[in-house]
């Protein structure tokens, strides 16, 4: 990424370069999956396209578009540069991410385009709600992507820019990574499970909910408080960082914590619990 760029960009730096980048809205409500979309063109910073969580940010299940299982599968790489054209993302053209749920669903497409290789992209601290704040208009009605100049999918690194990790490799490395699950303490210890077939977590994993991040006001906390933070959680922990949650998607939040506290080179699980759970072969630990 570049050293400059900072993985987080406050509503002030924003306006004053909202006609040099590249805007999308990803809005979402898992309980009504339209509501996002609908808040979308009620009202949105100028010139922001919608994605939306399951049909862009997320592929078919068991589809040769999918790179993993899970509620939320990824889209393979090859599959992301290829809609990334489509929404204009270029090599050198900064991308900036909003939602209203304190980058709840900002950070996946933050992580996918970083994933890509796409260093240039940042997602807008506070989202939508410390835009209005700070002063900030917002345009109604709907605004169509338009496509990158030439043909064919955008560019991608010859190396993933994130790491990413299967599940029979994240299996394989139990006890020899340190897991993070990004989930609800009350779903992460298995006393309800609103979502999944199964209730609990992998065994090992720390819990760090992606909400812990965050200030009262939205906004994630100073870069020393997140690292000091995330320092504390791993301090007995050995091997490499791996994030994961429900579906792949709040884990990008904790992932993009610990970048924006300078703690980088972790790695995600993007099947997360909700495929690591439909394998019953799979140990799960509750409590």
């Amino acid at each position: 990424m570049n050293p400059m760029l900072s993985p987080l960009i406050d509503a002030t730096e924003l306006a004053a370069v909202i006609d040099q980048v590249l805007l999308f809205d990803v809005r979402f409500d898992l309980a009504r999956p339209d509501a996002g979309h609908e808040a979308w063109l009620q009202g949105h910073l100028p010139g922001a396209v919608y994605l939306h969580l399951d049909r862009d940010l997320s592929a078919p299940a068991g589809s040769d578009q999918a790179c993993s299982g899970g509620r939320h599968p990824l889209p393979t790489r090859a599959e992301v540069a290829r809609r990334a054209h489509g929404w204009g993302v270029a090599p050198g053209r900064r991308v900036v991410v909003c939602d209203a749920q304190g980058g709840m669903f900002a950070a996946r497409l933050w992580w996918m385009l970083r994933w890509l290789g796409h260093a240039e992209v940042q997602v807008l601290d506070g989202g939508v709600p410390a835009w209005v704040r700070a002063g900030g208009v917002l345009q109604t009605g709907a605004v169509l992507p338009q496509p990158a100049p030439g043909e064919g999918p955008a560019p991608m690194a010859a190396a993933p820019g994130m790491a990413t990790l299967g599940a029979d490799a994240l299996q394989a490395a139990l006890g020899r990574c340190c897991l993070i699950d990004a989930r609800a303490p009350e779903r992460w210890r298995g006393d309800v499970e609103p979502l999944d077939p199964v209730a609990g977590h992998i065994p090992g994993a720390l819990n760090r909910p992606f909400s812990a991040n965050l200030g009262a006001d939205g906004r994630f906390l100073p870069p020393e408080a997140l690292r000091a933070a995330f320092l504390a959680l791993t301090a007995a922990a050995v091997g490499p960082v791996v994030h994961q949650c429900g579906s792949g998607v709040t884990a990008c939040h904790n992932l993009l914590a610990m970048e924006a506290a300078g703690l980088t080179g972790s790695a995600l699980y993007p099947g997360s619990w909700s495929e690591w759970c439909r394998d019953p072969a799979r140990p799960v630990a509750r409590g």
